[in-house]
């Protein structure tokens, strides 16, 4: 018998350490889990000086969110811990961040805060506390695979308005066996009502939205304090190759852009593509934005011998964003690129292509990669043909 983590103790003789944010979603978690009878330890991470970065609601990790963390624990009687992780948050997020605008790239922070700080860094420390699992708030399924000897795949959650599986695929299997994710089942309004149920502070408390460390939401003026002098001036270029303007900095800029170019046009004008060798921003039409091959790099793949993947898979390339079908490229048994079927508007390098077996909720996550290139077809010179992923992997 296994209790409701999977785990083949009684609660009380299972510790679990959980991730505190200081949110609704993981107050809930903590406060489940002890209901339970689970011998539970809160965790917050210090993850950045929160007097340095101006607050506006929707902002997360703030010094208000570790009161709020605090003050849940000591509510449901669990000891409680706060990490001062600012220097390595900075080193694994914050500069690669700054490093990835600067290369004309639109990264995505969660992903590498998740990848190591908090599924490397807090789940080494869970280990030394000798817990059995690290259980967090995000809103992902984590199940058993059948005949699997304990290994455990990860799955869209039923709230897919709340899915933040896009956020997780570079979870290795070593820490996907350890992870616990209790709201995969889970709608936001129930995790609101059970936090109500329970008496906790957050019940009623926005959500996060904003990156952690632009609270402002102004990327430009983050980037230009991490790297001064960043906002190199260069020429914005029609897809035609007309030259329409000036601009201060590639850095003001993401591929989608629509506001903010500053050029007289009778039409709409959007960000096709950032070259930032020679401080060029590249605009177009709409149409222009199409893209239907993305190159990949630091790929995961979580889904057992890539041949049982055939061409039956579909790809997230924005956490907003649906699954789309697509087609996988292996080369010496790893996949380092994606053909989208249907074709996407907007990708942008530095931003994760996200690998699914289905659409709908309950589908597996099969991995993930960044993207290291999404060239625009209207800009793009014909390649080859795809080559079908079970041809390239031999099967």
């Amino acid at each position: 018998m296994t209790n409701s983590l999977d785990l083949s103790k009684a609660p009380k003789d299972c510790r679990v350490v959980v991730a505190m944010s200081g949110g609704v979603d993981s107050s809930v978690v903590a406060a489940m889990l002890k209901a339970e009878g689970y011998d539970v330890v809160g965790i917050t991470l210090q993850l950045y000086d929160s007097g340095a970065v101006p607050r506006r609601a929707g902002a997360c990790c703030a010094g208000q969110d570790i009161r709020d963390a605090k003050r849940v624990s000591e509510a449901l009687g669990i000891p409680h811990y706060v990490l001062d992780y600012e220097e390595a948050f900075r080193a694994a997020v914050i500069d690669p961040f700054a490093a990835s605008y600067v290369a004309g790239e639109t990264p995505v922070p969660c992903i590498s805060c998740n990848q190591t700080v908090k599924f490397r860094d807090l789940l080494a420390v869970a280990k030394d506390l000798g817990a059995d699992a690290l259980a967090t708030g995000h809103y992902i399924e984590s199940r058993a695979l059948a005949g699997q000897g304990g290994r455990r795949g990860l799955y869209r959650p039923r709230d897919l308005d709340r899915d933040q599986s896009y956020f997780l695929f570079a979870t290795t299997q070593e820490q996907v066996d350890f992870l616990r994710f209790p709201l995969g089942a889970m709608t936001k309004a129930e995790t609101r009502a059970i936090a109500e149920r329970h008496g906790l502070i957050v019940a009623d408390k926005p959500d996060s939205q904003d990156i952690c460390f632009v609270a402002n939401g102004r990327y430009g003026d983050v980037i230009e304090r991490l790297r001064p002098g960043a906002g190199v001036p260069g020429d914005i270029v029609h897809v035609d190759g007309r030259v329409l303007g000036r601009h201060e900095g590639i850095v003001h800029f993401t591929v989608g852009q629509r506001r903010g170019l500053r050029i007289a046009a009778p039409d709409p004008l959007y960000v096709v593509a950032i070259d930032a060798p020679s401080a060029r921003v590249v605009v177009g039409p709409r149409s222009a934005l199409r893209t239907s091959r993305l190159t990949l790099r630091e790929a995961n793949w979580l889904g057992g011998p890539l041949t049982e993947a055939g061409s039956d898979i579909f790809v997230k390339v924005r956490s907003s964003r649906a699954p789309a079908p697509a087609r996988l490229v292996v080369d010496g048994g790893r996949v380092t690129a994606v053909e989208l079927l249907e074709g996407e508007e907007g990708v942008a390098k530095g931003q994760a292509a996200v690998f699914y077996d289905g659409v709908d909720a309950g589908a597996r996550v099969l991995g993930g990669g960044i993207v290291a290139e999404a060239l625009p077809d209207a800009l793009r010179i014909p390649a080859e043909a795809p080559v079908p992923l079970a041809a390239a992997a031999g099967g």
